[in-house]
C-alpha cells in the first residue's frame, strides 16, 4: 500500500496545484520513486489511496506504463491518515503482508533494502517490521531519531532518550488486518508501533545507502543534489 492521500501542506507552494505524490524529485514524481522501488522488489499489485489534487493523481497513475498494477482507495470524502487509510483499505488489500510505503521517501540503495526487509519479516514473532535508516545517512530529516535497534533487530522508541540512532524511513510491512481494532476514521500507526514494541513485536532492518526526506520545498531541492551527485 502506497500511502499518497496527505495534504502536503508543509511542501507548499509547490503542492498548491498538485498533491504531493507528484511532486517531482530528479525529473520524477515522489509516488514513481516508491512504486518503481516497490515493482524492483516485484511487488505486482499497489493499493494508493487519495485525497488531495486525487483526480490528478489518479490520471498520474493510470498513465504510468510499467507495474505494478494500481488499485484506487478513495479517501475524496475525508483524509484518514496512516491508520485509518491503511483500515479503510482492507478489503483491497487481501489477507497476506503487505509493504506499506509513504510517498516522501527517496533513498539511494547501496544493498537491496526492501528485500532485505521481507526476509526479516516474521508474523509469528512480529507485528510489523520497519524499514530504518540512520541519522547521518539521511537528509531533510530534522528529528532527533526514533527508535534503537537491538541485536535481535527489535526496536524500542527513543522515549525520554535525548536521541536515538536510526529514523523510520517510511516503509513498513505487516498484516492487513494489524489495523482492524483501530477507531472508525482518522488515526496514526504510532499507538499501534508503541504497543508492539512494549510487547517485543516490533523489529527492523537499517538501509544501507542514503535515505532522504522530502517533506519540503528546501528538502526535495537538497535530495535533486543528493541525486544528481552533489
Amino acid at each position: 500500500m502506497v500511502l499518497a492521500a496527505g495534504l502536503g501542506t508543509r511542501m507548499r507552494p509547490l503542492t498548491d496545484d498538485r498533491p504531493k505524490a507528484l511532486v517531482e524529485v530528479g525529473g520524477r514524481a515522489l509516488v514513481d520513486h516508491v512504486l518503481d522501488r516497490l515493482a524492483d522488489a516485484g511487488v505486482e499489485r499497489a493499493v494508493v489511496n487519495v485525497h488531495w489534487f486525487a483526480d490528478r493523481l489518479e490520471t498520474h497513475l493510470a498513465a504510468r506504463g510499467r507495474g505494478p498494477d494500481i488499485v484506487i482507495s478513495d479517501e475524496r470524502a475525508e483524509l484518514l491518515e496512516t491508520g485509518g487509510g491503511l483500515k479503510k483499505a482492507r478489503a483491497l488489500l487481501g489477507d497476506e503482508p503487505v509493504f506499506v510505503a509513504n510517498i516522501d521517501s527517496v533513498w539511494i540503495d547501496r544493498g537491496d533494502a526492501l528485500n532485505q526487509l521481507a526476509r526479516l519479516w516474521n508474523p509469528s514473532m512480529m507485528d510489523a517490521a520497519l524499514l530504518l535508516a540512520r541519522r547521518e545517512a539521511s537528509i531533510g530529516f530534522e528529528g532527533d531519531g526514533d527508535f534503537f535497534l537491538e541485536e535481535n533487530q527489535r526496536l524500542t522508541f527513543r522515549g525520554e532518550a535525548p536521541a536515538a540512532p536510526f529514523a523510520y524511513m517510511g516503509v513498513h510491512i505487516c498484516r492487513p488486518d494489524y489495523v482492524a481494532a483501530g477507531p472508525e476514521g482518522p488515526f496514526s500507526l504510532s499507538a499501534l508501533w508503541r504497543q508492539s514494541a512494549a510487547a517485543g513485536r516490533l523489529h527492523g532492518c537499517v538501509l544501507d545507502g542514503d535515505w532522504m526526506h522530502v517533506g519540503d520545498p528546501q528538502a526535495r531541492d537538497a535530495a535533486e543534489s543528493r541525486l544528481a551527485g552533489g
